[in-house]
């Protein structure tokens, strides 16, 4: 038997902007509250491409190995743990350790497995249904006819974001590239354009009758940021969770306060575990009491775009970076 802390399992290696090796780690320990478990499949997220690069390092305390979010078994409980036991079958949201074999949760990060869902499709849906669960939360429930606006319509976010919405009542327009069109009309947005030759602000105030869209969720950031405005009803909300397209951008107040926009961001990785609405243990409680029977009534799925060994994690890497990357999710599987 394997004493702690000597090399007993294996976890994904990187060195920034560098290869990964599939190589020796030291074994999780679960502290208080924690469960460890062993990991069937993790989710590639954009947020694992940029801490390989550099420009998104783990929160302090937290591990340096890439994975938001897994699928697995609970092979071992902490101290504290309740209503968890070993052998569960559960994915789990983290805040780093998923592209490794097993991986030390907080207990109250567990989600478990879906009604009709497999346990390595499960794997790609905590960061994006708690992202998402997360910038739409505290909106009102839609008028009707009411339309949302979603960017990136065939990413991880953007895929779980259509099914949700209109689960929730919105009607949905989503940005997607031409090729990807077919897969965010499939999941629900009866609007698609191409983001990379249509004005989503002409097509979404033709669809309204000039009105807006009550809702965006944008994941571009600054280069979007007037324009989303301009596509925004009055009293309309506009949610950024990412900023693919730069994070500074100028906005005249005047024109927030004339029309009511309410501006948030957020991100959901640097969030506290514990403490109040804002914390992950927070999100994560709502998601199962409000979302997850959404997966048996079948309104919602996991998209899985492509499949590839864990061990060939670099792999998934380059395909998410390129321009074939598919639609939805890309999986990790043991």
């Amino acid at each position: 038997m394997q004493e702690r802390g000597e090399h007993s399992m294996k976890a994904m290696q990187f060195e920034v902007d560098g290869p990964m090796t599939w190589a020796d780690a030291t074994d999780p320990v679960a502290g208080v509250g924690e469960v460890i478990v062993e990991v069937a499949a993790a989710a590639v997220n954009r947020a694992d491409l940029m801490q390989r690069a550099g420009k998104y390092p783990a929160p302090a305390g937290e591990s340096d190995v890439l994975g938001l979010e897994c699928s697995g078994t609970i092979v071992e409980l902490g101290e504290g743990v309740t209503g968890w036991a070993v052998g569960d079958e559960v994915c789990a949201l983290l805040a780093g350790g998923g592209y490794a074999e097993r991986v030390a949760v907080p207990a109250t990060q567990l989600l478990p497995v879906p009604e009709g869902v497999s346990l390595a499709h499960a794997a790609a849906l905590p960061e994006a249904v708690c992202t998402v669960w997360s910038a739409i939360r505290e909106l009102p429930e839609p008028d009707a006819g009411e339309l949302a606006l979603v960017h990136g319509g065939s990413g991880g976010i953007g895929t779980m974001a259509i099914q949700l919405l209109r689960a929730l009542g919105w009607r949905v327009a989503a940005t997607a590239s031409a090729r990807h069109r077919g897969l965010s009309a499939g999941l629900g947005a009866e609007i698609v354009i191409d983001y990379r030759s249509e004005d989503f602000v002409e097509i979404v105030k033709a669809a309204t009758d000039g009105r807006g869209a009550g809702f965006v969720l944008d994941v571009i950031g600054a280069d979007y940021l007037d324009r989303n405005l301009d596509a925004l009803a009055l009293d309309g909300v506009l949610t950024v969770i990412a900023v693919q397209g730069g994070t500074r951008a100028e906005v005249d107040l005047r024109r927030l306060m004339q029309r009511r926009v309410t501006l948030r961001a957020m991100t959901l990785r640097a969030r506290p575990r514990t403490g109040g609405r804002g914390s992950k243990a927070e999100v994560v409680r709502q998601v199962r009491e409000r979302v997850w029977p959404r997966f048996a009534a079948d309104q919602l799925r996991p998209v899985i775009g492509a499949t590839v060994p864990l061990a060939e994690a670099g792999r998934a890497h380059e395909l998410m970076g390129s321009p074939e990357a598919p639609g939805g999710k890309l999986l990790l599987v043991r």
